[in-house]
């Protein structure tokens, strides 16, 4: 299918609409996918081109910001093999059982189709929660990093799956490829240093995830996609990581609009097509309650063992991979090719508004879903202990820690920044300031802050996703905040935003930088020998 401008035109319309309606633009993006495809498009070689390089982008970017560490927790390597068996098992006995009821889609169901079945079901989506985490600014959060934990132990599950299933394994040179990886790593960290901040930085960006990472996996019988990933974890304790992965960030947004378009243009079904994919929808809850069990089960608290399962609340473009093979192979009728397209579809379009109402659906299941919480509690999810703070700095970047800084100085030990990446908050306390680590958008984080001697002041709003800003501000608004709210904003219609939303100051950071650095010169320089034409006062 060429890339004509209808294509363009109805991406950008339903992404446009949907998004005004308060949720994500993936799901317009979805919706116009299904319409093209009544209009007689199919996917082609453009669209399917710009998805694979889409994914293979959000890969290397997700890699960029995780730490090999984060997949040897119990509740992610463990979590995610107790999920899958247990999925399998279920909707394995689940579609036997429709089979003997004398459902006609599902008749004639042998136990090694429906486990083959079942397994493709148990996996949820990288690409969509990925995407939902980066749109809410909780990547970096305790849920954020345990889901994105999940889905590549996921991955790694696939990968063995695809090299016993197709008979391919590995050639002998991906155990080279694997060795070099280490000195590849001191050579890559060595450019990075050197690389700049133009157009070179965002092409070794590009030869990295396609070149190193997915190619050199690809050539040697091994998933290009999990090169990428892998690359990305090598380079991610860089220090300039997070910028590599901002370069690349707008690039791979738009890149993942032909992604979402191509699992649209499916098709629409036929009523048994549909019943079955609505059947298989029906079976999603299931994977939700069993990942909100196995996470309190490792002591997250039920609020983030809920988020969590709501990230995972998906079917994955992996269960079209194997549907695709098990078709090849004879395994599985075609007709099965579209339903599981139909429902891994129609599990984005339902999750989106999901992830976007799990704080209200968890205040309003808070009792209830509390009782499953276990006596002792992740060591990420302890109480704070006391401290005489009296302002509080949330996001702990670049902004915020000038901020933290500025205040320190002026006021003394005072001064508490938050921040939800553990790295962020282990380099700030390796260097002295006061940093917890936590997540704003929690509404138990307000509950979990002790009272202090003298009560918070001044709360700096120095997180860059406006969504995190304007939560916070409506839970300081809940408990009756007295004090001054200041945010920062990297747009002037933020400001506004902002403003209207009740804080007290709001600024546009790229717009005070100019007057930070003529403060910061003044401040540093004695004497600039400038003679000043200004009238005098009086």
């Amino acid at each position: 299918m060429p890339l004509d401008p209808l294509v363009i035109l109805l991406a950008f319309g339903c992404g446009y609409v949907v998004s005004r309606a308060g949720l994500p633009p993936l799901t317009g993006y979805l919706l116009a996918g299904f319409v093209l495809s009544t209009q007689g498009y199919v996917s082609g070689p453009a669209i399917q081109a710009v998805a694979d390089i889409g994914v293979t982008v959000l890969l290397f970017t997700i890699g960029l910001k995780l730490r090999v560490k984060s997949l040897l927790r119990p509740e992610v390597w463990a979590g995610a093999s107790v999920h899958m068996l247990l999925t399998v098992a279920l909707f394995s006995a689940g579609l036997m059982g429709l089979s003997a009821a004398g459902f006609a889609f599902f008749s004639g169901l042998g136990w090694p189709t429906a486990l083959l079945i079942a397994f493709a079901l148990s996996f949820s989506s990288t690409v969509f929660a990925v995407k939902i985490l980066d749109e809410s600014g909780r990547a970096g959060s305790l849920n954020g990093r345990t889901a994105i934990g999940v889905l590549i132990i996921q991955d790694i599950f696939a990968v063995l799956f695809l090299a016993f299933s197709t008979g391919k394994l590995p050639t002998a040179w991906a155990l080279a490829v694997l060795a070099g990886l280490p000195p590849a790593r001191w050579v890559f960290m060595r450019m990075l240093d050197r690389i700049g901040h133009g157009e070179l930085q965002v092409l070794f960006g590009f030869f990295l995830a396609f070149v190193a990472g997915a190619w050199a996996f690809d050539v040697v019988g091994l998933k290009a996609d999990l090169g990428a990933l892998v690359m990305g974890m090598l380079l991610a304790p860089h220090p300039r990581a997070k910028d590599l992965a901002g370069a690349l960030y707008s690039i791979k947004d738009f890149l993942l609009v032909g992604f979402f378009l191509e699992i649209g243009l499916a098709g629409l079904p036929d009523l048994a097509t549909l019943n079955a994919a609505l059947i298989l929808i029906l079976a999603l809850p299931i994977k939700v309650i069993l990942f909100f069990l196995i996470f309190t089960r490792f002591r997250l608290r039920a609020r983030t063992s809920l988020v969590t399962a709501f990230n995972l609340a998906d079917y994955s473009e992996f269960g079209l991979i194997v549907g695709g093979l098990a078709a090849a192979n004879g395994w599985l009728s075609r007709d099965w090719l579209l339903a599981l397209a139909i429902a891994l579809s129609l599990s984005f379009v339902l999750a989106s508004p999901l992830n976007r109402r799990a704080d209200r659906l968890f205040e309003a299941w808070r009792k209830f879903l509390q009782r499953f919480e276990t006596r002792e509690l992740h060591p990420d999810e302890e109480p704070y202990q006391a401290g005489n703070w009296q302002v509080a700095v949330i996001g702990m970047g670049r902004v915020g820690t000038g901020a933290y800084d500025y205040f320190t100085d002026k006021f003394g030990p005072v001064v508490l920044g938050l921040d939800l990446s553990p790295e962020t908050v282990d380099n700030h306390l390796a260097e002295g300031r006061q940093v917890l680590l936590a997540d704003v958008t929690d509404p138990d984080f307000w509950r979990k802050l002790p009272r202090t001697r003298s009560p918070f002041k001044l709360m700096v709003l120095a997180a860059p996703a406006l969504e995190t800003q304007l939560h916070v501000l409506d839970r300081l608004k809940q408990r009756g905040f007295a004090g001054t709210v200041a945010a920062m904003a990297q747009y002037d219609d933020e400001v506004d935003i902002l403003r209207e939303a009740g804080v007290d100051t709001a600024f546009n950071i790229f717009a005070e930088a100019g007057a930070g650095l003529g403060s910061h010169i003044c401040r540093e320089t004695e004497d600039l020998g400038i003679e000043s034409q200004l009238p005098d006062e009086g």
